[in-house]
């Protein structure tokens, strides 16, 4: 027997997930996160979930450690090595801002003061020449300042690079060989910008790089740890890492480029509700994960995951971010999970979030110190939850912990316990609704032409609400237990690279085409080396594409380019391609020359992916599938007697209307009377608007 297990770390709980590959059976585990210790929890889910690890063949992991390292500024001393006269890139940023009218406007503060910024005599053109080669003497001097500091990483970035890393490998060569091959204690992590992005931009480029240092020892120690923890039990399976742009990677090039795996657990969840829609012929979905600390949202149209082109960690409206050239699936996210704390701003107003109590203490309902109101508690109090159910009982939670704490934000506004928790309910339902607005009608698209697919611990709960204000009509609640299903999107995960060649010029000129085949042949030769590094020498599949704009604008469009040596034709092919694309984007196409920006090849080697158990279709009447009613309170509709479901009791074709709860460990499922549930033939739980 070989099982195949995913271990995803959120913010409240690390979920687990493994499925027998010989007969599909699944189990499922889940503890609360550690988070001064996230191996900790690593181990202690898989303890818990009882599995043989000799029987172990592939382990998948999705992790919160380098955005949070990066969130809490908690990562490594880093130095930056650049070209003489660049030092200050990470200060200057970029001139151009989001709002030009913001008078709040702040530029981020560099990762890397300027006393650890430093120049070397080297300089590549933009085409790729190398005008100056490195100069030894002087990079050893900076090494060497740099070690006094007591950097644990260092950066090199270097001007142009991109077209040519020549200089860049060359130093790393030289630093490096300063170690002999051994690496001590002391000895820094040296990161290049050219093993991480092949793309232009030199201010994204630098702080890509910086931030990749700023982490590296810290996820290599992780890594290294959690294989020598998990192999000390006896397991011997192969280790991959969810990536932010959809695949998984090995341990290995997770450790080198775990920049890479910056939104690595959210990215999960959206490829496993890809999977979800696709068995179900849905093919515009929008996925929604409520977790403990945040909600995410991210647009599928067509079956394809969306990838933004200027990613930033921390962006908000006042503030750019910090900009990371790394692929990652389109995702938003906001303050608001289960966790979030309910409080009073200083004009006495309700807020919710982003304030959260997180794993330590947890909601007051926990019963283990929390003092504040969250959106858990205010659940349990309006009676959505069950408080001998919570995890399948797994996990005892406290009404009367909770009623403490609700009753602040109640005596203050003089309602009713109940009106208390509703209201906080309302507000973080509203902000969560306001998110789905900001990747769906912000960006052109009707939220009532797509299905919401909810999971998370918090995803069923807050689902319904959202969807009566957008007016959805469809809702999916996964088979899958919905708050390990982020877990069950990693198994769901191909094994997956891209690669990126900045490559500017026009595609009339002469010689675009040999320069095009050229390139692209050397990306395929790049990321196949890959693979082959990782052990996967067949079934590789490849995919061209490119990044074209018309000739004197900035911003592009990503277009398919066709396999294989390319002739004058299909060169021109890709022009009008560009040309359909530019159209149904924005409404219309010039008559101006197409320029070359981005050569992009991307690869994936097919992994087997398990299929949800069948759902039994033995079908006992509703009346008897349903458990005791409970009072809760509905809003406006005040007290309501709602009937309570056991979902692992549902079988196929079952259908109700609400007012409903359907329970089960990972999660409640809420059912206003304005939608009706059935139980689809895949065991998929499907809520339509009446």
């Amino acid at each position: 027997m070989s099982l195949r297990v995913a271990i995803d770390i959120g913010g409240g709980f690390a979920d687990l997930l493994a499925v027998d590959e010989e007969t599909g059976q699944m189990s499922w585990s889940k503890t609360r996160t550690t988070p001064d210790d996230l191996g900790r929890c690593v181990k202690e889910v898989f303890k818990l979930s009882g599995i043989d690890p000799a029987k172990v063949g592939q382990l998948l992991h999705g992790q919160t450690l380098v955005i949070n390292t990066i969130l809490q500024r908690k990562g490594v001393k880093v130095g930056l090595i650049t070209t003489q006269g660049f030092r200050d890139i990470l200060a200057l940023q970029r001139s151009n801002r989001r709002d030009v009218f913001n008078l709040r406007y702040l530029k981020p503060e560099p990762f890397v003061p300027r006393t650890r910024r430093l120049e070397v005599t080297e300089r590549t053109s933009a085409d790729g020449r190398v005008l100056q080669p490195i100069n030894q003497e002087e990079l050893l001097n900076v090494y060497r300042t740099l070690l006094k500091e007591q950097v644990e990483g260092i950066a090199i970035c270097f001007i142009n690079s991109y077209s040519n890393p020549a200089n860049e490998a060359r130093a790393a060569e030289i630093i490096n060989g300063l170690c002999s091959g051994q690496r001590s204690e002391g000895t820094p992590f040296v990161s290049i910008s050219s093993d991480i992005s092949r793309e232009w931009r030199e201010y994204e480029r630098t702080n890509t790089c910086v931030l990749n240092a700023y982490v590296r020892p810290l996820v290599a120690k992780y890594l290294r740890n959690l294989s020598r923890d998990f192999h000390e039990l006896g397991m011997n399976a192969t280790l991959y890492m969810m990536l932010s742009g959809g695949g998984v990677a090995s341990f290995d090039y997770a450790a080198q480029r775990p920049i890479e795996t910056v939104e690595s657990g959210p990215v999960a969840g959206v490829v496993g509700a890809l999977a979800v829609a696709e068995r179900l012929g849905t093919r515009n979905i929008l996925a929604l994960d409520g977790g403990s600390t945040t909600t995410k949202a991210s647009l599928v149209e067509d079956l394809q995951m969306r990838f933004t082109p200027d990613y930033a960690v921390e962006r908000t409206e006042y503030r750019p971010g910090y900009p990371i050239k790394v692929p990652v699936v389109d995702i938003n996210e906001i303050g608001i999970g289960g966790g979030s704390i309910a409080w009073l701003d200083e004009v006495g107003s309700l807020r919710v979030g982003p304030l959260n109590a997180a794993a330590d203490p947890g909601p007051a309902c926990y019963g283990l110190g929390g003092t504040q109101p969250t959106l858990t508690d205010a659940y349990l109090v309006a009676g959505f939850l069950n408080p001998n159910y919570f995890l399948g009982g797994a996990l005892k939670i406290y009404r009367d912990a909770a009623e403490k704490v609700v009753s602040t934000i109640a005596n203050h506004f003089r309602i009713s316990l109940e009106e208390a928790a509703f209201a906080i309910l309302r507000i973080a339902n509203d902000n969560a609704a306001q998110l789905l607005r900001l990747v769906s009608v912000q960006r052109g698209y009707d939220p009532r032409d797509f299905a919401l697919v909810a999971y998370g611990g918090s995803g069923p709960m807050i689902a319904p609400f959202i969807a009566e204000e957008l007016e959805i009509p469809k809702i999916v609640i996964p088979a899958i237990p919905p708050g390990n299903f982020s877990a069950w999107g990693l198994l769901m995960s191909d094994i997956k690279h891209t690669v990126v060649q900045t490559l500017v010029r026009r595609l009339d000129s002469r010689d675009t085409g040999s320069r095009l085949n050229s390139a692209y042949e050397a990306l395929e030769r790049q990321i196949l080396a890959l693979y082959a590094q990782e052990g996967v020498t067949s079934g590789v599949q490849l995919e061209r594409t490119a990044d074209l704009r018309y000739y004197g604008q900035e911003h592009t469009l990503t277009v398919p380019v066709g396999t294989g040596r390319l002739t004058e034709e299909e060169v021109h092919t890709i022009g009008s391609t560009f040309n359909q694309f530019h159209e149904r984007e924005y409404g219309f196409r010039l008559e101006s020359p197409v320029e070359l920006v981005n050569l992009r090849v991307g690869a994936v080697a097919i992994v087997r992916k398990p299929a949800p158990e069948p759902t039994k279709s033995a079908a006992p009447s509703t009346r008897e599938l349903q458990g005791a009613d409970r009072t809760v309170f509905w809003g406006n509709a005040g007290r309501v007697r709602t009937a309570v479901y056991r979902r692992d009791l549902l079988p196929a074709g079952a259908r109700f209307r609400g007012p409903a709860i359907i329970e089960e460990p990972t999660t409640t499922i809420v059912i206003p009377s304005s939608f009706t549930a059935v139980v689809h033939e895949t065991g998929n739980l499907i809520l339509e608007r009446t």
